[in-house]
C-alpha cells in the first residue's frame, strides 16, 4: 500500500515563499505521473501542478509562473516550490498520483496572511 506524506506548509506573508515535500512509499513513484492539489475551506479540491514520470510539467493559469513542481525519483519525493504567494493560495495542499489516484494523505496547511 503506497502512502503519501506531505510536509513543509506553514504561515507566510503575501509575497513569500514555501517549499512543500511529498514523501511516497513503495516502488511505483518513479513510473507515475504525480500532482499537487489544494483544498480551501468550503471549496472543492483543485489541481495545482503535475509532473510526468520523465519530468514534463503542467500548471493551471492561477499558479503558472509562481509555482514549480519537481521530483527526485531516487528519494521517492515530490516537491512544490511556491513563490510570490497570495492570500488566495491559502489551503491544505495534497499530493497524489494522477491516475489512478491513491489514498489521500493528511495534507499540509499553507496559510498566506499578513
Amino acid at each position: 500500500q503506497v502512502q503519501l506524506v506531505e510536509s513543509g506548509g506553514g504561515l507566510v506573508q503575501p509575497g513569500g515563499s514555501l517549499r512543500l515535500s511529498c514523501a511516497a512509499s513503495g516502488s511505483i513513484f518513479s513510473i507515475s505521473a504525480m500532482g499537487w492539489y489544494r483544498q480551501a475551506p468550503g471549496k472543492e479540491r483543485d489541481w495545482v501542478a503535475s509532473i510526468s514520470s520523465d519530468g514534463r510539467t503542467s500548471y493551471p493559469d492561477s499558479v503558472k509562473g509562481r509555482f514549480t513542481i519537481s521530483r527526485d525519483n531516487a528519494k521517492n519525493t515530490l516537491y512544490l516550490q511556491m513563490n510570490s504567494l497570495k492570500p488566495e493560495d491559502t489551503a491544505v495542499y495534497y499530493c497524489n498520483r494522477l491516475s489512478p489516484r491513491l489514498g489521500w494523505g493528511q495534507g499540509t496547511q499553507v496559510t498566506v496572511s499578513s
